[in-house]
C-alpha cells in the first residue's frame, strides 16, 4: 500500500492537503459503492473518505457523494478530490431535496453488486462497514443494517431514542418484519434487492431504509450490526421535527397512498388548520378587539392562507421549498390560486343546493372541490411540481 498526496485547489489557491492510501483495488472496478447524501457537508469530506478507506482494507470500493446543492462548496470540494482519487465521485443536485430520494439516485449511478448508505456526519460507525460486506459475501442476507438497539449497540440522544422506539412498533406493522431500528440511515444491500424495490418507493424525507422494507415484493432476510451512534462533529444536525411529519407521509404511502397521492393528503391536512386558525382570527377581531365583520373576515381570510402557504412550502413541497424572492412570488400566486378556489367552492356548492340538494352536502362538495382546484393549480403556478 502506498500513501498519495490529494490537494484540493479552490479559486486557484490550495486549499488543503491530505494522504489517502491507495493500492491496487484503486484501480479495479468496485465491488462496493458507498453512498453518502450531502447538504452543507464540506467539513466532513476529508475525514469520511478517509475513514473508509482505513474501514475497507483489501476492498474495491468507491464513495459517491449525493449533494443537494450546498451553499458551503460541498459539491466542487468534492469534485476537486474526485480528479485525483477515481474511487470518490460526486452526483450534484440541483432544484430537489431529501436524504431517500438522494440515496435512490446515488444506488442508481452504481454499478457495484453491492451497495451502503451512510451520512456525512460521522455519527455512523464506518468500521462496521467491512463486517456488513462480510456478511453480504458469506451468507444470504438480503441486507444488513447498522442498529443503534441491537445488543453492543447504542445511542446517545434520548429523544431520538424515544422516536425510534415509536418508530420501531410503526415500521414493524408495515412491513411484516422485526427490525431493531428501522429508522436507521446506516445499511448494506445486495443491488439486485433494492432494485426489485425501486418500482414501489416512495423516496419520501429521510427513512429510505423504512421505504425499502414496505416496497419489497417478498420478506427480506435482514442481520443486524451493532454499532454506537457517535456525535456530531460538524456542521448542523439533519434530524428536525419534520422527520416526525415525514415519517407520518410514508405511512401514509404504503397504506392508502395507491388510493390517494400523500402530497394531497398532506395539502387537505394543512388546509384543515387554516380553517381553525381563520376562525382563531376572525374571533379574535371581531368578538374581542371589536373590528368590524368585513375587516376582521379579510384579514381571518389572508392570515389562513398565508398560514397554508408557508406549512405547505415547509411540509408537503419541502422538496420544492422556495425561498427568498420566489417565496414571495409563490405566496402571491398561491393567494390567487386560493381566491379562484373559493370562487369554485362556492360555484358548485349554490348550484347543488339550488338543485335541491341538503346545505350540508352542498357545502362539503364545495370544499372538497375547492381543496382539489387549490392542490392543482398550486402544484402547477407555485412550486411547479416536478
Amino acid at each position: 500500500m502506498t500513501m498519495q498526496d490529494v490537494e484540493v485547489v479552490e479559486d486557484g489557491a490550495p486549499d488543503t492537503v491530505f494522504k489517502v492510501p491507495v493500492t491496487k483495488a484503486t484501480v479495479k472496478a468496485a465491488e462496493l459503492s458507498v453512498i453518502v447524501p450531502t447538504f452543507n457537508e464540506r467539513d466532513n469530506i476529508k475525514a469520511v473518505i478517509a475513514a473508509v478507506a482505513d474501514a475497507l482494507p483489501n476492498i474495491s470500493w468507491e464513495i459517491i457523494f449525493v449533494d443537494d446543492n450546498s451553499s458551503d462548496g460541498t459539491a466542487s470540494f468534492v469534485r476537486d478530490i474526485a480528479r485525483i482519487d477515481p474511487r470518490v465521485r460526486c452526483l450534484h443536485r440541483f432544484g430537489r431535496r431529501g436524504l431517500s430520494s438522494a440515496c435512490v439516485e446515488g444506488i442508481m449511478s452504481t454499478a457495484s453488486p453491492i451497495v451502503a448508505v451512510m451520512d456525512a456526519d460521522r455519527q455512523h460507525d464506518e468500521r462496521a462497514l467491512f463486517r456488513m460486506f462480510a456478511i453480504l459475501n458469506t451468507t444470504d442476507a438480503d441486507i444488513v443494517v447498522g442498529s443503534r438497539y441491537a445488543e453492543g449497540g447504542g445511542d446517545w440522544d434520548r429523544r431520538r431514542a424515544a422516536m425510534s422506539r415509536f418508530a420501531t412498533r410503526m415500521a414493524n406493522w408495515i412491513t411484516g418484519t422485526s427490525l431493531s431500528d428501522p429508522m436507521s440511515g446506516f445499511f448494506m444491500i445486495r443491488r439486485e434487492v433494492f432494485f426489485r424495490a425501486l418500482p414501489r418507493l416512495s423516496s419520501i424525507g429521510f427513512k429510505i431504509l423504512l421505504d425499502i422494507f414496505a416496497s419489497s415484493d417478498s420478506v427480506l432476510k435482514v442481520i443486524d450490526v451493532p454499532y454506537r451512534f457517535r456525535l456530531r462533529q460538524h456542521g448542523a444536525s439533519k434530524l428536525d421535527s419534520m422527520v416526525l411529519w415525514e415519517f407520518f407521509l410514508l405511512i401514509l404511502d404504503k397504506t392508502i397512498g395507491r388510493y390517494i397521492p400523500t402530497r394531497f393528503i398532506s395539502f387537505a391536512l394543512i388546509g384543515g388548520s387554516g380553517v381553525l386558525v381563520h376562525v382563531a382570527v376572525l374571533t379574535l377581531l371581531f368578538k374581542i378587539i371589536g373590528t368590524a365583520f368585513t375587516d376582521a373576515e379579510i384579514a381571518a381570510t389572508f392570515t389562513a392562507i398565508t398560514t397554508n402557504f408557508l406549512l405547505n412550502n415547509a411540509l408537503t413541497y419541502r422538496d420544492q421549498r422556495l425561498n427568498g424572492i420566489k417565496l414571495v412570488a409563490g405566496w402571491v400566486s398561491f393567494t390567487l390560486v386560493c381566491a379562484s378556489g373559493a370562487v369554485a367552492n362556492v360555484g358548485i356548492a349554490n348550484w347543488m343546493f339550488t338543485n335541491n340538494s341538503m346545505w350540508l352536502t352542498s357545502a362539503l362538495a364545495g370544499i372538497a372541490v375547492g381543496v382539489v382546484w387549490n392542490y392543482a393549480m398550486s402544484s402547477i403556478f407555485t412550486w411547479k411540481t416536478k
